[in-house]
């Protein structure tokens, strides 16, 4: 099986841009390449092609890879629901909910499910490289894994380890990660590489051959910061960022179960753009010309939140003021007059009053809606994606946000008060214009082809820095 995972010492060490950057320097070498993850945990989904869902970091690897998104490149995504449980997705479907405790007992099931999402990859691909998830020296959840060592294990995939200098103590990192885990897990490594430095990498040479003979596996390079990251969608909610432009403030709300959070990069990206990703604690801006409540995966539960930081007496002086308000998905379900979740579908079962700014009302079903659409909206081309549980209703949507064809959204009938459920719209260059113009604001085109030059900057950073020739033989 032509494969290579990448593993790391701990969550948020670069796995996914890693990835990302090696499937497109296998790309630009001729190579048939896709990416996997056996499993990943996040709020951040993309619909695929065949009509499922998979993380968003998936979805930029085969970008990277010149592939549409499938649900075999992600087979197991879990999507966090309160603190302790998740809604598990096999093979882009929602299959229940677990408990993290439970969760285990479903693993001998799914593991069958990651080998043969495997191997249908690996029967129409030259390559396939595969991500970890978190790090295979939480030797506590090795017992059944299906993410780490063993989906590498089962499947007979070669492993480098990856170390993140940036955090400190990779020396320790490396090298207590081989004296943790178990010695035939250890000999599916074939090697390392550093990754995230800042400075001269020469300074780390000691460093470097101490761990080569520490533990006897090969480096295979150090790779320096790579500042295109902000190009490039984020996949957790921790690596949330606000945007670095001027002029325009648009302030959006950092729920706890923030979802679809990259539907703000088209906006970060625009240099006529204040973006501010609101923390919590922190009270809305009084010179916020829009606010926007983001996608959720628990609507009834980031309703909650919101009104314990205080952002509904915030958003309601904001609106007062003749300030602009957008909800999205579950932002948007919260601005109407009530939300009700008889089955608990959405995370939490109940009822609540909404924030009152659009008259209409969502009842949660338990069939999730999973669309890829385009149509129009204020008169220019949109595409994107549906991914929800809710049906929306009431009398301002007759003032539909968008045609998709069906009317999607609603408007309030002063205007400045606007709902949708279509995740991905600021990414068309011609509709970001006309909204923010709107608002007063001039746009920058080429936000999609900034994205695929970030991907061949990352590559070609990749290809500088590290033995990519030594990766892909290894991977053979």
């Amino acid at each position: 099986m032509p494969a290579l995972m990448i593993q790391g010492t701990g969550s948020n060490v670069g796995k996914s841009l890693l990835v990302a950057g090696l499937c497109r320097a296998a790309l630009r070498r001729g190579i048939k390449v896709a990416p996997f993850k056996p499993q990943n945990m996040s709020n951040n989904a993309a619909v695929t092609a065949d009509g499922g869902e998979i993380g968003r970091a998936q979805a930029l690897q085969a970008r990277a890879c010149g592939l549409e998104p499938l649900t075999d490149m992600n087979p197991v995504l879990l999507k966090p629901e309160t603190e302790r449980g998740a809604q598990v997705i096999l093979h882009g479907r929602a299959i229940g909910r677990a408990e993290a405790r439970d969760y285990q007992a479903l693993k001998p099931r799914l593991l069958t499910g990651v080998l043969d999402s495997f191997a249908r990859l690996t029967a129409a691909h030259d390559l396939v490289i595969v991500e970890g998830a978190g790090s295979p020296a939480e030797v506590n959840l090795r017992p059944r894994d299906i993410a780490n060592m063993g989906f590498a294990r089962a499947a007979g995939v070669p492993v480098v380890l990856v170390g993140d200098i940036d955090r400190g103590g990779v020396i320790a990192q490396i090298v207590g990660t081989q004296a943790v885990i178990d010695p035939e897990d250890a000999a599916m490594i074939r090697g390392f590489l550093i990754n995230k430095f800042r400075g001269d990498p020469r300074l780390f040479d000691d460093g470097y051959r101490m761990i080569e003979a520490r533990t006897g596996w090969r480096g295979f390079g150090v790779v320096p910061w790579f500042p295109g990251a902000h190009r490039l969608p984020a996949e957790d909610a921790v690596d949330l960022r606000s945007g670095r432009g001027e002029g325009l403030h648009v302030v959006c709300l950092t729920f706890s179960r923030i979802a679809n959070f990259d539907d703000l990069d088209p906006l970060a990206a625009e240099p006529e753009v204040r973006l501010t990703m609101l923390r919590p604690g922190r009270p809305i801006p009084g010179d916020a010309d829009l606010v926007i409540l983001p996608g959720t995966k628990s609507t009834l539960g980031d309703l909650a939140f919101l009104r314990a930081q205080g952002w509904d007496i915030d958003l309601a002086a904001h609106h007062r003021r003749g300030g602009h308000v957008l909800g999205i998905c579950g932002g948007f379900q919260m601005l109407g007059r009530r939300i009700e979740d008889p089955s608990g579908a959405d995370g939490v079962t109940g009822g609540a009053e909404g924030l009152g700014l659009l008259d209409v009302t969502t009842v949660m079903a338990p069939d999730k809606r999973l669309e890829r659409i385009a149509g129009t909206a204020l008169g220019q081309p949109v595409t994107g994606y549906e991914i929800h549980m809710g049906r929306t209703a009431g009398p301002d949507c007759a003032r539909p946000f968008a045609h998709l064809p069906q009317p999607d959204g609603a408007i309030s009938p002063n205007g400045r008060v606007t709902g949708s459920y279509l995740h991905g719209l600021f990414a068309g260059d011609a509709f970001r214009a006309a909204f923010l113009a709107r608002l007063g604001a001039p746009s920058q085109p080429g936000f999609e082809a900034g994205v695929e030059a970030a991907l061949d900057d990352l590559a070609g950073h990749l290809e500088a820095h590290l033995d990519v020739a030594g990766l892909l033989a290894v991977a053979r």
